[in-house]
């Protein structure tokens, strides 16, 4: 992936913390996760927590089609056989939490943790991490028939968008994509789990670290884990602001964390976008300075299978799709990888 700087807005999602208004191009945050009666089960591990841990099962019927996507090349979501599993951390609280998809309009969300508020609430960011709650009716209705994406449209009504549990890991993972092969910003966000996350003993599964454990840590010792030096101040860097509460990712004021982040050296518009795009919900975003964009809009634009587009030219294009532009990108990858794009558009 490419970096550039900067950022845009969408409809569909608003991220964990959302309050409770609707705005422009966010995604529907999923109602607290309740227990529910059923007697299918997600497979979650009884070590998990503290004494007498509480486990909370809600079952999901997804408002439009869906299906339970797999693990992450990062290891922080697993699949085991039908379940997608995730360790995730609510304040200090550690919770194992699941999904599996016990029938087409059906699907099973599992949390045990050290309290009820812990385990519903990472019900809550699992739903929002799946995309489980959206209802992507009028996106559908409105680019079905797109001479440049509707094929996928049509041939994928389940297609969501794979965001994080949480915005600040959306953000670090950001960074550590900057200007580098994706495979080896995996091996990067990889050695970061290892080194400064946190593990569940019993089950292996791993969460990622905390901005405050980045911050701590000096840059020489981010860049021992491969990242340039760059990168690893401005990892630091970001770490501090969200760590000390300067910046609330969770906020329902998105723009006011991204201008203090956007002040940081090294943190640019697609930076900004991409923690907007994978960590807020903010479907009406789309990280522009993306190769794999500059790649697709160029070959679209000029019909030249090597061309390469402008940033501006790329945020252009994308303007066609209003507060859907950051769903119609990952539309407009999947049609590419596929082969049915236009010649030109």
């Amino acid at each position: 992936m490419a970096a550039a700087a900067g950022p845009g807005r969408t409809p569909g999602s608003r991220g964990w913390r959302a309050a409770a208004g609707a705005g422009a191009g966010r995604v529907p945050v999923p109602p607290r996760a309740a227990a529910a009666a059923g007697s299918g089960r997600v497979p979650v591990p009884r070590e998990a927590g503290a004494d007498a841990p509480v486990e909370i099962r809600v079952d999901v019927e997804p408002p439009w089609p869906f299906r339970l996507r797999g693990g992450s090349p990062d290891g922080l979501f697993r699949r085991r056989g039908d379940c997608l599993q995730r360790l995730i951390h609510v304040g200090q609280e550690p919770v194992l939490a699941g999904a599996v998809q016990i029938a087409p309009g059906c699907v099973r969300f599992a949390a045990r943790g050290p309290s009820a508020h812990a385990a519903a609430e990472a019900i809550a960011r699992l739903r929002f991490a799946t995309g489980v709650d959206e209802d992507q009716r009028e996106f559908h209705e409105l680019f079905r028939r797109d001479p440049v994406i509707g094929r996928a449209v049509r041939e994928f009504p389940q297609l969501r968008i794979r965001r994080r549990t949480d915005p600040w890991e959306a953000l670090a993972w950001a960074v550590t994509e900057q200007l580098i092969e994706f495979d080896r910003a995996v091996l990067i966000q990889r050695r970061l789990v290892a080194a400064l996350g946190r593990r569940c003993a019993a089950t292996g599964l791993r969460d990622a670290p905390t901005a405050a454990a980045v911050a701590a840590q000096a840059p020489a010792y981010l860049e021992s884990l491969d990242l340039a030096h760059s990168r690893a101040l401005a990892l630091r860097r970001a770490a501090r602001e969200v760590a000390s509460g300067r910046v609330d990712l969770g906020a329902p004021d998105h723009e006011a964390g991204w201008r203090r982040l956007l002040a940081i050296p090294g943190i640019g518009p697609w930076t900004v976008e991409m923690l907007a795009v994978f960590g807020q919900g903010r479907v009406d975003q789309v990280p522009a300075g993306d190769l794999g964009y500059i790649k697709l809009v160029g070959r679209l634009l000029t019909g030249d299978p090597r061309a390469r587009a402008e940033v501006a030219d790329v945020r252009g294009f994308f303007g066609r799709y209003g507060a859907w532009k950051g769903l119609a990108a990952e539309y407009l990858r999947a049609a590419g990888a596929r082969g049915w794009l236009p010649a030109t558009a």
